[in-house]
């Protein structure tokens, strides 16, 4: 499943990728804080929406993504 920049509030068009919670490999908990994201009002950790095994993609820390960017994947 890939991790993607969520969408926190309707206006929103793109979040900062403020970096991950857990090491790249862990296995993780579905609702386990995963990563955590930041936009102009607010900075919250999203959780993980299934169990599985985090793999870190491309995402930069401190950097702007569009709501849908793939941040990363959890595999089975």
């Amino acid at each position: 499943m890939e991790i993607r920049m969520p969408k926190l509030d309707v206006s929103m068009t793109e979040g900062t990728f403020l970096g991950w919670l857990v090491p790249d490999g862990s296995t993780v908990a579905e609702g386990e804080p995963l990563y955590t994201v930041g936009t102009d009002k607010v900075e919250t950790e999203i959780p993980a929406p299934v169990a599985g095994v985090l793999r870190y993609g491309d995402a930069e820390t401190d950097t702007d993504y569009p709501v849908g960017a793939t941040l990363g994947k959890l595999e089975d």
